[in-house]
């Protein structure tokens, strides 16, 4: 997709269609996902004679957020627009957006066969054997190209990856994403999963890319130890406290087998000051990939 078709998704164009009636077009196969603002479905679309997946969002918690940038004078694109605009291999692919006839944001989207990232970390699925610096790298696209498309994720995290049979990442939910513009990362924006996030969304700091970063080595300290850098708390104030207050332990210490070197370069992922991480993606995955073992 070419600049200003990106644009124009963004800002007027792309496809959105008229209110669409869901129980007559879709024929909804099961509920696959629920966030705390929308709800997932598997449903195969009459219209494009397909399965898709189908996300709805609730009409008055995404009212409510977007009024949140309203009330600072800004018009942030709407995640239909913004995924709309994003075509990538390692980024789900979305076909349409648009609103219901109850009034609902909806969003139609490729359906990705195969498994959550989270759950593959979570069973210790044989799947991710030999794979995970691959698995990293994907993401580490994906994170690259969205920044260079002028956004932030900002919910980086293993529920939101898939991974599909073929071994393909596919970074999906950009309920949170916002343009990469300096409104936008002014103090004050403090969304995300708690264990994902750095010390400076946490303060309410002016942010960057770098949260995004952040996430990432976090992310990528899972896939490779079975376990995040801080003990996991029940409490959500105690992961905030750890993160501001406590230095992340070695992945060593959760996996004694993992080279120093890659250690240095998951630690320095995750450091607390961003400045101290890397400056991009881009640098990270370079760093993991001048590392001599790959076969994790």
């Amino acid at each position: 997709m070419g600049f200003l078709d990106s644009l124009k998704n963004l800002f007027g164009g792309g496809s959105k269609s008229a209110e669409v009636n869901v129980a007559k077009r879709f024929d909804i196969r099961g509920k696959t996902g629920q966030g705390s603002m929308s709800k997932v479905y598997q449903a195969y679309d009459r219209d494009l004679g397909r399965t898709i997946c189908l996300k709805l969002l609730d009409k008055v918690k995404t009212a409510a957020f977007e009024a949140k940038f309203k009330k600072r004078g800004l018009k942030k694109p709407t995640e239909g627009k913004i995924c709309t605009a994003l075509k990538h291999p390692n980024v789900v692919t979305t076909y349409e957006h648009g609103t219901t006839t109850k009034g609902e944001p909806y969003l139609v989207m490729e359906w990705v066969e195969g498994s959550g990232l989270n759950y593959l970390i979570e069973s210790k699925s044989a799947k991710l054997d030999g794979h995970r610096m691959e698995y990293i790298g994907q993401l580490c696209d994906a994170i690259q190209f969205i920044h260079d498309q002028k956004f932030l994720h900002r919910d980086l995290c293993p529920r939101n990856v898939m991974v599909t049979p073929e071994g393909v990442v596919k970074l999906i939910d950009f309920g949170l994403t916002i343009p990469y513009e300096p409104a936008y990362c002014l103090s004050g924006n403090r969304t995300g999963t708690v264990d994902y996030l750095p010390p400076e969304v946490i303060k309410g700091s002016k942010t960057d890319h770098r949260v995004d970063v952040f996430a990432l080595g976090v992310t990528a300290f899972e896939v490779l130890t079975g376990n995040l850098p801080w003990e996991r708390s029940p409490s959500s104030e105690d992961t905030i406290l750890r993160h501001l207050n406590t230095p992340a332990r070695s992945p060593k210490e959760v996996r004694a087998d993992l080279d120093d070197a890659l250690c240095q370069v998951l630690s320095k992922c995750i450091e607390r000051d961003m400045k101290a991480r890397y400056a991009s993606a881009r640098d990270f995955k370079d760093a993991l990939h001048q590392l001599k073992r790959q076969n994790y």
